[in-house]
């Protein structure tokens, strides 16, 4: 095994610590390495999963994880590997970051990102980064894309939340031990609650900030999803039709939370078709 070491890095700077092949091939495709990093903005140290073994990939696929589960989340969880096949025939590399857990795109994971993102552009030649993710994953996918919308090509967003001070409201007052967990998440990304600091939620809405998201977008929402309600879908579907944006949005009729994982290959190949017309 060969890990390529880096320097000690400053605090204020993200630095590549190292990059060690990962050596399961039952799990793990060729060409699959983890990166670890140390954050720009507290020294925290955090990885992400790379698999780069198409030459000169120009494409990538930035897979956010769900809540409760790692970056390792698309090589490991047996319904979700097959997405592997589809993410390979569009000749994409893939990028999945731990990116601090449960974060659901708090500030210090979006700079992360953000700083991981432009490292991937300059020592690995990536261009055009799509993201497709659900849950958390899909939630994250949709704040990035207002937050830096430069940086996102297309979105698949499965089983979103929208807007985060409401679905914050709306999963504080159910009783579901899940929800709770979610909620108390949130709140230790975000630096409270959005009483405490109402600027970090109204900056993540992709409802209120939906004017940003005129790239490739596909979305898909169980209409008896517990976890999220389907309701955070419709109002930003809503919001972009009368907008005059395009989105494809399918509603899975009696399905849960996990329902709208079915519709990865479909809605992946959706965006890929737009985005090859709109180039």
């Amino acid at each position: 095994m060969t890990t390529i070491t880096a320097s000690t890095a400053a605090t204020n700077e993200f630095r590549v610590i190292s990059c060690t092949p990962m050596e399961q091939p039952k799990l793990y495709p060729k060409g699959t390495t983890k990166l670890t990093y140390r954050s720009g903005v507290d020294g925290q140290n955090d990885w992400a999963l790379i698999c780069n073994d198409i030459d000169n990939a120009r494409v990538w696929l930035v897979m956010l994880h769900g809540h409760g589960a790692k970056g390792d989340q698309i090589f490991t969880r047996p319904d979700i590997r097959p997405w592997q096949q589809t993410i390979s025939k569009h000749g994409m590399a893939i990028l999945s970051p731990n990116l601090r857990g449960n974060a659901w795109m708090g500030p210090a994971a979006t700079q992360d990102l953000h700083a991981l993102l432009a490292h991937v552009r300059r020592d690995y030649g990536a261009e055009t980064f799509i993201f497709a993710s659900a849950s958390m994953g899909g939630t994250g996918s949709l704040l990035y894309a207002v937050l830096h919308p430069e940086d996102v090509a297309a979105v698949v967003a499965l089983c979103p939340a929208t807007d985060m001070a409401a679905y914050h409201a709306w999963a504080t007052h159910r009783s579901t031990p899940i929800l709770q967990e979610i909620a108390t998440a949130i709140q230790q990304s975000y630096g409270g609650t959005p009483n405490d600091v109402p600027e970090v939620y109204a900056a993540r809405s992709a409802l209120a900030h939906c004017e940003t998201l005129t790239m490739p977008l596909t979305m898909a929402h169980g209409d008896s999803d517990a976890t999220i309600p389907i309701k955070q879908s419709r109002q930003l579907v809503e919001r972009l039709h009368l907008r005059g944006i395009d989105v494809s949005y399918k509603e899975i009729l009696g399905g849960g939370h996990d329902a709208p994982l079915l519709e990865f290959e479909t809605a992946l190949n959706d965006v890929v078709k737009r985005l090859i017309e709109v180039v």
